[in-house]
């Protein structure tokens, strides 16, 4: 990076009050942060090319549900993953490819790929789980596992 985001001078009352430069330590965590991002992803994060859909994560006591904004894909385009408490989503869209004797000017509709990985609030039952596909959203329903759903203990008085 370059240094001049970086004052020559930092008044010494500011140094001294905050123990060192407050502009070099900004810069040298903006660097951390950008290197970070230049690093290849390990597969738990966006996939390279693929966006990251919008999502909702619910829950009641029997389930927990993703809704899932995935527009113009078709069902058999869109793959979930459930591995312990992780959800994967991908999807593939591939435009049609150009008519010939058609000359386009614009191409602006959305194809591509999109990756989402989601971290659940709980165990749930992984052959139960059920996922539909209506309007672009995609819905995924995830029973709770036994041990996740909360049990109601009756209170006992004087022992009975």
């Amino acid at each position: 990076m370059t240094s001049s985001l970086i004052p020559r001078r930092v008044s010494r009352a500011l140094r001294s009050r905050l123990g060192r430069d407050p502009f070099r330590a900004l810069q040298d965590e903006m660097d951390q942060m950008l290197s970070r991002f230049s690093e290849s992803w390990n597969g738990e994060g966006a996939a390279e090319g693929a966006s990251a859909p919008s999502l909702d994560l619910s829950e009641t006591d029997g389930e927990v549900q993703l809704t899932v904004d995935v527009p113009g894909m078709k069902p058999e385009e869109i793959e979930i993953e459930v591995t312990g408490q992780t959800v994967r989503i991908r999807g593939e869209h591939k435009e049609e490819k150009e008519e010939k004797g058609r000359t386009y000017h614009r191409i602006e509709r959305r194809s591509g790929s999109v990756f989402r990985s989601v971290e659940l609030p709980c165990a749930v039952n992984e052959d139960k789980v059920v996922a539909e596909y209506k309007d672009g959203v995609l819905k995924v329903t995830l029973p709770k596992s036994e041990e996740a759903k909360s049990h109601k203990v009756k209170v006992k008085a004087n022992g009975k």
